[in-house]
């Protein structure tokens, strides 16, 4: 797969795609964070890190509009858990 994140504002999610299938965070954006709260991946497309990359370039998104990260979707909690480095977090 070489299809990069990318942001789809009208929908208010992140979108990652495999052919016809769609893999999506979703989020909406208040007081200065970015709260992410839902992720889908179809079944087809899991167990192959897609969630994963999704996640991270959400993530990278929010950093370079200098948004902070509430993380209320359990799969974006996960991902900050193990990759404390890209933990921006409000408090």
């Amino acid at each position: 797969m070489t299809e990069m994140v990318r942001d789809n504002p009208a929908l208010a999610r992140f979108e990652l795609g495999d052919g016809d299938a769609l893999a999506v965070a979703h989020y909406r954006i208040a007081d200065g964070a970015m709260i992410f709260t839902h992720t889908e991946v179809p079944r087809r497309l899991r167990g192959r890190g897609i969630a994963t990359r999704l996640i991270a370039g959400a993530l990278d998104s929010a950093r370079a509009r200098g948004l902070r990260i509430v993380p209320l979707c359990s799969f974006v909690v996960d991902y900050l858990e193990r990759h404390p480095e890209a933990d921006d977090r409000a408090d």
